[in-house]
């Protein structure tokens, strides 16, 4: 069995063929109803797209909206990598982490 690559590790090349290929499993997934098997591919999408964004262009103490969640907003207190760490506006305070390619600047 073949060792996966880390999408740390993977070119931008790689990092868009590795999204165009779960995007296909994820759409027949959803074809055939498998909601979890698609939940998990739609993660790991996310994840990918998070290595093909710059996270210096997220800035501690902006708040964002959250992708795929209209209305929702996101502050965030600090940077770890691809990974927003904050909290939601709506929410109960409670921090979260979140991939930056969840996150859309506001208007």
């Amino acid at each position: 069995m073949q060792q996966e690559k880390r999408y740390s590790t993977m070119t931008e090349y790689e990092l868009r063929q590795e999204i165009g290929m779960l995007q296909e499993q994820a759409r027949k997934a959803e074809q055939m109803g498998m909601v979890n098997e698609f939940a998990v591919l739609e993660r790991k999408v996310q994840m990918a797209r998070a290595y093909l964004i710059d996270p210096n262009s997220f800035k501690p103490g902006e708040i964002y909206e959250i992708e795929g969640d209209p209305g929702q907003y996101f502050k965030i207190d600090y940077m770890n990598g691809v990974f927003a760490w904050g909290y939601r506006l709506s929410g109960n305070g409670k921090e979260e982490a979140l991939p930056i390619s969840l996150l859309n600047k506001q208007k």
